[in-house]
């Protein structure tokens, strides 16, 4: 009944647990959020597109792209001497996506994702 929890790690004793709190913890930065919102509208940008969306230095923007590419958040690639980032999979964006709706229902009323047209605007996780 329950056997696909544990293929996947859904269980409350799973070894999964720990790993899931470093990925939350790795997420608990705004500008590391901001970066996933942007990632998320586009294909891939360079540092420094990037520093320019999330109006920080592009040395601040790298190192946090390093902490998210160790943790398999973001994946790069190399063109010449520039480097392009992509997110490495849509789980990441869907949690970014997800705890902001969350903030969304802390406002109280009837959060803007809840309201039809907002589906129109919404982009779905690839």
């Amino acid at each position: 009944m329950h056997a696909d929890k544990k293929i996947c790690g859904l269980d409350p004793d799973s070894q999964y647990v720990d790993l899931a709190v470093e990925v939350f913890s790795m997420l608990a930065d705004a500008t590391r959020v901001r970066i996933i919102l942007a990632l998320r509208e586009n294909e891939e940008l360079s540092v420094n597109r990037l520093a320019e969306i999330v109006d920080k230095s592009p040395a601040a923007v790298s190192q946090h792209l390093a902490k998210l590419r160790l943790a398999r958040i973001v994946a790069a690639r190399q063109e010449g001497t520039r480097a392009f980032y992509r997110l490495a999979n849509e789980h990441a964006s869907q949690m970014v996506s997800d705890a902001i709706f969350q903030a969304e229902h802390s406002l109280g009323g009837v959060p803007r994702h809840h309201h039809p047209s907002a589906d129109a605007g919404r982009k779905e996780p690839a």
